[in-house]
């Protein structure tokens, strides 16, 4: 992995497919893994010690850092190469676990309990990363995504329900005429993802049955992403329409989080709607996304404008509204009624508590709505590369146990990843350049313990 000075400091295009043996044992080195060893020593207790906690757990690791497609591939590269049997602790060729030992660990890893621990084992190195670096996670976007699996025996899923069970799902997506267009139907589970839009790192996840609505984890997403970030860095949250309802809007307005959520048509018989507080004398309406709009009806037929957003006041809870006509710098038949003698012009506050869901602190229809929306494409790339460049939908695996500790494993992965790549020494573009470190990468490298736990809005 080469970075340069001018580059990204989460370059992701530049991982390796096979990062060398220095890279590989810094990472195993620096994983916080102490509390999960210990828990799964403590359970072997009075079992079977063929093959040692480190080593199943180096292995079971090292096929995500590999990116080998199967648990086969990446045993048979062990059997292969010596210095990464080293690595993996493993003193000889005969030492190497069997395919079924890797799956027994993986359901083993999969107990609740030892899911709790590796969910730390991210929270931890999330927290370390949003510490430091000052940006990550102002602005986040969420979506869901699905992903394919395999059931268990009837057996087994009746004898632990603790963990969510794959499921057959199915997905309708609508027309501008809210007519099915396509539908898409798999089995598996529903990943939810909240991602920093800059740097593409991921700061919650959820898995959920297939048949869970997409909007029901929001709180709790929103709650671990809280918990991972300095107290108030969460502004903008961009979302999908699947958002898009009174509960999602209230929570975020409850944290002063601004949400960027695309409109869900609702309206059926009607376009438009008076303001309320102005009776049928007055030229002010709105739409269903939100948009303010006044009639100029001394024209005939009357003509219908856009009103001018110019700002959102906290304070009062109101989003601001000038005429158009003095705004914009044309002439209006109305002037002479709407604004009489004012010379800044007619000005609508409209308040949210009207609806929540249509007046959000960034209108929608907005430059700035337009540019934060956007910022979607972030989780969408993060997504694909769970899915594509770590495996999570290869739709193999089977038992829900099993499923739930390879995604968990990817979390860590992920976040180890970006650890990496934000304290990579870097070089100034040219081959016998002198490689440093940035700022941050300084910052991590002298960062020892965990950082302080930072206090939600709620909690305060």
């Amino acid at each position: 992995m080469r970075l340069t000075t001018t580059g990204k400091l989460f370059n992701w295009d530049s991982l390796d497919d096979s990062p060398d043996l220095m890279a590989l044992k810094l990472l195993l080195e620096l994983l916080p893994d102490e509390r999960l060893l210990a828990a799964l020593r403590l359970r072997r207790f009075r079992g079977r010690n063929d093959y040692g906690i480190a080593t199943l757990w180096r292995v079971h690791m090292l096929r995500y850092f590999l990116r080998h497609p199967t648990m086969e591939s990446c045993l048979a590269d062990l059997r292969r190469n010596a210095a990464l049997r080293e690595l993996a602790m493993i003193a000889d060729v005969e030492k190497v676990p069997k395919a079924w030992n890797m799956s027994r660990f993986e359901e083993v890893l999969g107990e609740p309990e030892h899911q709790k621990l590796l969910r730390d084992m991210f929270e931890l190195l999330t927290r370390k990363l949003a510490f430091i670096v000052p940006e990550m996670g102002r602005h986040v976007a969420g979506d869901s995504s699905c992903l394919s699996a395999r059931a268990d025996s009837k057996e087994a899923c009746l004898k632990d329900k603790r963990l969510p069970q794959p499921a057959g799902g199915r997905k309708e997506y609508l027309d501008d005429e809210d007519k099915v267009s396509k539908v898409y139907e798999w089995f598996g589970y529903k990943f939810h993802l909240l991602v920093d839009v800059r740097y593409e790192v991921i700061l919650a996840w959820q898995i959920t049955s297939a048949t869970a609505s997409d909007v029901g984890p929001i709180p709790e997403l929103v709650r671990q992403a809280q918990g991972h970030l300095p107290a108030g860095r969460m502004e903008t949250l961009a979302y999908d329409k699947a958002a898009d309802d009174i509960g999602t809007h209230q929570l975020l307005h409850q944290q002063r989080i601004k949400p960027v959520v695309e409109n869900r048509r609702m309206w059926r018989e009607e376009s438009e709607r008076m303001l309320p507080g102005h009776d049928g004398t007055s030229n002010i309406v709105y739409d269903e996304a939100g948009s303010v709009f006044c009639y100029d009806k001394v024209s005939d037929p009357p003509v219908k404008r856009k009103m001018a957003y110019t700002g959102y006041e906290p304070s009062c809870g109101t989003l601001k509204y000038r005429c158009p006509a003095m705004h914009e710098g044309f002439k209006c038949p109305m002037t002479h009624i709407c604004n009489k003698n004012k010379s800044y012009g007619k000005t609508v506050r409209v308040k949210q508590a009207i609806d929540l869901r249509r007046f959000p602190p960034i209108p929608r229809g907005t430059q700035e709505f337009e540019r934060r929306y956007k910022g979607r494409s972030a989780v969408e790339r993060v997504n694909a590369r769970c899915k594509l460049f770590w495996g999570a939908d290869d739709g193999n695996v089977t038992g829900a146990k099993r499923f739930h500790a390879q995604v968990a494993t990817m979390m860590v992965v992920h976040a180890m990843m970006a650890t990496a790549l934000a304290s990579a020494p870097r070089h100034s573009g040219k081959s016998l350049s002198p490689v440093r470190l940035s700022r941050m990468a300084l910052a991590l490298r002298d960062h020892n313990g965990s950082p302080p736990k930072p206090t939600s809005r709620s909690a305060a």
